[in-house]
């Protein structure tokens, strides 16, 4: 399985537009970040977990030229604005593009991408094939995916286990349930927003309370702020074990 990290930063992106903090002006690539994504190869599958507004950009830089589907993590724009760039994968594959959401979350998708699904149809629009998910196990070409449930405040939110990999975003709240579909993970991605409190995002402290909970060979934080600081003085005070992710860092996991 490989991993690659196509965004790590929260619903503004960073640098925030018009700000002139430290981190907005950084020049240190690490601390540029595109709205939260993921990219996933498994046995010759590709996967994105979510298309944020900056999906097209993601793609390019990436260099993904096949997609085999999309998975949403919750319906919140930083995590859809970009679904319609999905179109040049349906002219080269010559395919609706499967995406697997929860009900509200394709509800949601089909409320503000109604031309997608309209009885007459601009040339051109996406082809998607909607499918339902929920709390139990599926697959994709063969590849098995366990949801994890989370909560975002008091919306649901779906993380994803792949093998021994996990991930987790836009989450405040992990039950006892859900840490049990996570025994056993050895590598984790959580989301820790900032340093100081915050009502649906786990903070820096939080984050890392999580991960020992957890128990992960190594944990990587995502969806970061500008205000949780710069990301080498950051990863400099994390436990051992502990690393902020950037965009671009590529895992490969046996």
């Amino acid at each position: 399985m490989k991993v690659t990290f196509l965004g790590t930063g929260t619903s503004q992106g960073v640098p925030v537009i018009g700000c002139d903090c430290q981190v907005c002006k950084s020049l240190d690539f690490r601390n540029k970040r595109f709205r939260t994504s993921i990219h996933l190869e498994v046995d010759g599958v590709s996967l994105v977990v979510d298309t944020g507004p900056d999906f097209r950009m993601q793609m390019l830089r990436a260099g993904i030229k096949k997609l085999d589907g999309v998975l949403f993590t919750h319906e919140h724009k930083d995590h859809t604005a970009g679904l319609d760039d999905i179109r040049p994968f349906n002219f080269s594959q010559q395919k609706d593009m499967p995406i697997f959401g929860r009900r509200q979350v394709l509800d949601q998708i089909r409320q503000e991408y109604s031309y997608i699904f309209s009885d007459k149809k601009y040339p051109g629009v996406p082809q998607v094939d909607c499918i339902e998910i929920d709390e139990n196990p599926f697959h994709i070409n063969g590849i098995a995916i366990i949801p994890i449930p989370v909560l975002h405040y008091k919306l649901p939110v779906l993380g994803f286990r792949i093998g021994d990999f996990s991930y987790i975003t836009d989450a405040n709240f992990i039950s006892d349930e859900s840490m049990k579909l996570l025994e056993g993970t050895e590598i984790l991605v959580l989301n820790a927003l900032q340093k100081e409190s915050h009502i649906s995002h786990f903070t820096l402290e939080e984050a890392v309370q999580e991960a020992r909970k957890i128990g992960a060979k190594k944990t990587y934080f995502t969806h970061i702020s500008h205000r949780l600081g710069l990301h080498d003085q950051i990863d400099a005070e994390l436990p051992e074990g502990i690393a902020l992710a950037y965009d671009g860092l590529e895992l490969t996991l046996s």
